[in-house]
């Protein structure tokens, strides 16, 4: 049970982070690579985004 839970915050976290990727000011080659980090290794690619990925432009309102 835990696990489920845990997986599905993971996933809400990873789609969080694939819609601020996309609504980004960043090239549409940077875009490609950091939703394939985000994608490809979840977890870790969260992270990496969220310490040093390029953020949407409503967030830096």
């Amino acid at each position: 049970m835990l696990e489920g839970i845990f997986g599905l915050i993971i996933l809400v976290l990873d789609i969080w982070a694939i819609v601020s990727i996309l609504g980004s000011a960043a090239s549409v080659g940077k875009k490609v690579l950091w939703t394939l980090l985000v994608l490809v290794l979840p977890v870790i690619g969260f992270i990496i985004w969220y310490v040093a990925g390029p953020r949407s432009s409503a967030a830096r309102v």
